[in-house]
């Protein structure tokens, strides 16, 4: 400390209202102790930081699968409360992680976590106008969600304090994958740092290649795997996060990548472990952590336990009208609370009684078994399917699940309307470009709220890539169109990125997009009772098929999995406990497969596989087979009759290869005015200005003008008798020096007209050439 003060004592920033600038020269620290002490807002900021650590650089190195992992510290961002530097190869992450000290207004965790992929790390610059990088991609935001996801439910209860994690990527070699490297490295800034977190974690990507469990593969090995597996560990072999997407793969063989992911991560933690014991940085101590007083909470409890079970009890209620009821009581009791308690805090009385509302939900799911609608544990809500909504989609389906409803539409577009990947994804992941999306669309109606419609939000995105991650492994690779599922949610009470999943395979069969098998998602939860004598562990627990809104937020876990009816494309287990045990997944998993299979049986009674054609009013593709020789003519100079095919019929033309031009129409109609518009300009026509010759196979034609096709004079060259394919004899004079084109004439090498008055006596007298005398023309 000595030497930081030392460091900074030629400048301090004093944030006082008296004084704005005090300069401090050499004076002692007890003199400069006393004048800190007299000013409570001034803060020397670095002095929380890495710089304050006796230490300096320090690194461990861990063996994971084949690889060595390097996790450094103490180099890099020292004015950060934690910053790690994790490396895989020659890829390169460092995570950064900041806490205030000051409370936030915010009445839960402000935890920002962002992930950001710069150019320079893959030896790249940016192709957009700035040659910057400028707002976050689609990949940078749900890298993000999963660190996210990751390391919150590792924050202590009450930790109301804004919480930052910056991920950048500071090398990246195409080989290894950084985004796992930075949920390893902010578990490790928060482990090093003085931020209170019940951290280290460990975060292995797991593949499935040839029947063999890969933990970390290289990109080259994930493009042969049938399973890309995140699994996010706590110690004791506990998991907090997981995130998968998988092409069908069997159950069995899902928990077993699954355990070994387990098994990997813990020799990360304990690498951090190690790493944090060396440098020992004592977590701080907070100024209050945000939980309700005991003394209210049993106040609330005899308040209002009484009617707030019989709202929990009365399964008449729906979504809407439970809300209302709970509000009710809420603000009765509150109300009673406050004149109880003057000089409780606010957020002391609501949390008072959330507390107690959520512990009487539990307790009759733990003691009784009873859910809110009246369901037992692993029954499905009532299920209803609709395809075919709208006959001028391509595809349609409705999606009703108790009050959970979905509007699922799919549409094709030619493949130039893929999504094309950012320099950077492409570099890192190795995908280009994808002819099949899924978007997902929450607007505040589906419950009952009022918003303001903007841009995608980081739920939306997460939520549609997860239902897209569900039926991607089902769409055939070889499909000439780009196919587009949109999801509206026009309900929401539950697992609305299950009911995606499930309304896009029935609206992709209703399209007639010959998918391998229909899928189905469903969501299970979790409510646990602890044991407070054993370190939190769990006593005792209940999983809860088809979950309300209500179970996913006063439960523990969101557990959501998607497949068909041989295995699981999807999976995403959003964990709010500290870590659960592996049994408790295993379990999750085999309740959620028996669930699945049941809602495609009832999904097959609406449709059972896909249309054998697609809709007549859908888009059509073609190939249009251009010889070289008419290439010129059908693309036309500077492409000119492409572009005016595009701009008049509609369609989009691409080309596949030399000869062979793809055609996409909207309908039918504009196929039909395509075919007709193509025929026009390549034919071998016979013009009204004259015919069209080639002299040699493969030659672009040129035209043949009708002055010089006979010695008489014609007005057009069907006078003479001549058809398509036709063979004639022309000489040729070279090319024009003016326009560069060829000058051919038949009516050379005829004999003179019998009208002509005049003999020729001798063969020096024809001229050769484009001029003939006047003699030798036919009369007008």
């Amino acid at each position: 400390m000595a030497a930081a003060c030392t460091g900074f004592s030629s400048w301090l920033c004093w944030r006082g209202k008296a004084a704005r600038v005090a300069v401090v020269g050499s004076a002692g620290l007890g003199v400069m102790s006393a004048w800190l002490t007299a000013s409570r807002s001034f803060r020397l900021g670095p002095a929380r930081g890495l710089w304050s650590s006796a230490g300096g650089h320090k690194a461990v190195s861990v063996d994971v699968g084949t690889r060595k992992l390097e996790i450094s510290s103490g180099k890099l961002a020292r004015f950060a409360d934690g910053c790690a530097v994790v490396q895989l190869g020659d890829t390169s992450v460092m995570v950064t992680a900041v806490s205030k000290t000051k409370p936030s207004p915010s009445q839960f965790l402000p935890l920002v976590v962002d992930y950001r992929q710069k150019a320079a790390a893959a030896g790249r610059i940016p192709t957009n106008y700035m040659r910057r990088e400028l707002g976050s991609t689609d990949r940078e935001i749900l890298t993000s969600r999963v660190i996210d996801r990751s390391i919150r439910p590792l924050f202590p209860a009450g930790y109301y304090y804004d919480t930052q994690i910056l991920c950048n990527l500071l090398a990246v070699d195409g080989v290894h994958d950084p985004e796992v490297l930075a949920i390893n490295g902010a578990s490790a800034a928060l482990t090093l740092s003085d931020i209170p977190w019940n951290g280290p974690i460990g975060a292995v990507r797991v593949g499935l290649i040839d029947g063999e469990v890969v933990v970390n593969p290289t990109r080259k090995e994930m493009s042969s795997s049938t399973l890309d597996m995140v699994v996010s560990a706590a110690p004791r072999s506990q998991i907090v996060m997981l995130e998968a997407a998988a092409e069908n793969v069997l159950q069995q063989d899902f928990c077993h990548a699954i355990k070994v992911g387990v098994k990997h991560a813990q020799q990360i933690i304990q690498g951090i472990q190690q790493l944090a014991r060396e440098q020992g940085t004592a977590k701080r101590t907070v100024q209050k952590l945000f939980t309700a007083p005991q003394e209210i909470v049993e106040c609330a409890k005899q308040l209002a336990s009484e009617k707030v079970t019989a709202v929990f009890s009365d399964f008449s209620h729906d979504k809407i009208s439970r809300d209302d009821a709970i509000n009710k009581i809420r603000l009765e009791t509150e109300e009673q609370l406050k004149e109880k308690f003057p000089e409780a805090e606010p957020y002391e009385i609501m949390e008072s009684f959330n507390v107690v509302s959520k512990e009487i939900f539990r307790n009759l799911v733990l003691n009784e078994y009873r859910r809110c609608d009246g369901r037992d544990l692993t029954s499905l809500r009532n299920i209803s399917c609709e395809v075919d909504m709208f006959k001028t989609l391509h595809g349609s389906a409705l999606f009703q699940r108790g009050q959970t409803q979905v509007l699922c539409t799919v549409t094709f577009d030619s493949l130039e309307s893929s999504v094309k990947s950012d320099l950077i994804t492409t570099a890192v992941s190795g995908i280009k470009e994808k002819n099949f999306m899924l978007h997902y669309e929450f607007p505040p109606y589906a419950t009952n709220e009022i918003g303001k419609i903007t841009g995608i939000n980081r739920r939306e995105l997460g939520h549609g890539a997860l239902a897209e991650k569900a039926l991607k492994p089902v769409i055939p690779s070889e499909f000439p169109f780009t196919i587009r599922v949109t999801s509206e949610v026009l309900e929401s009470n539950g697992s609305s990125s299950m009911a995606s999943a499930c309304g896009g395979s029935l609206a992709l069969m209703d399209a007639g997009v010959p998918i391998s098998s229909a899928v189905a998602g469903v969501a299970v939860g979790l409510v646990t009772r602890s044991d407070s004598n054993k370190n939190g562990d769990i006593e005792d627990y209940r999983l809860l098929t088809d979950i309300l809104g209500i179970e996913d937020y006063n439960g523990d876990m969101d557990f959501k999995m998607a497949g068909t009816n041989k295995g699981i494309t999807a999976l995403q287990a959003d964990i709010k406990l500290p870590g659960m045990p592996l049994k408790i997944v295993m379990e999750a998993i085999q309740q959620a497969t028996v669930a699945k299979r049941e809602i495609l049986q009832i999904m097959n009674k609406t449709i059972s596989k896909p249309r054998a054609s697609r809709k007549e009013n859908g888009p059509l593709v073609e190939t249009v087979q251009v010889p070289l020789s008419k290439r010129a003519r059908f693309v036309g100079p500077g492409g000119y009759n492409v572009k005016k095919l595009q701009a008049e019929t509609g369609v989009t033309v691409s080309q596949v290869d030399e000869e062979t031009f793809s055609v996409f129409a909207p309908t039918p109609a504009a196929m039909q005015e395509a075919r007709e518009f193509i025929t026009e300009i390549c034919k071998d026509d016979v013009r009204d200005i004259g015919v069209m010759v080639k002299l040699y196979p493969n030659m672009t034609p040129v035209l043949l003008h009708n002055s010089q096709l006979d010695q008489r004079k014609i007005k057009h060259p069907s006078a003479l008798g001549l058809e398509v394919g036709q063979e004639i004899q022309v000489k040729y004079f070279g090319r024009d020096p003016t326009d560069g084109r060829m000058r051919l004439s038949r009516k050379v090498l005829q004999s003179p007209a019998t009208s002509v008055v005049k003999t020729l006596s001798d063969k020096s007298n024809i001229v050769m050439g484009d001029a003939v005398p006047e003699s030798a023309s036919s009369p007008s």
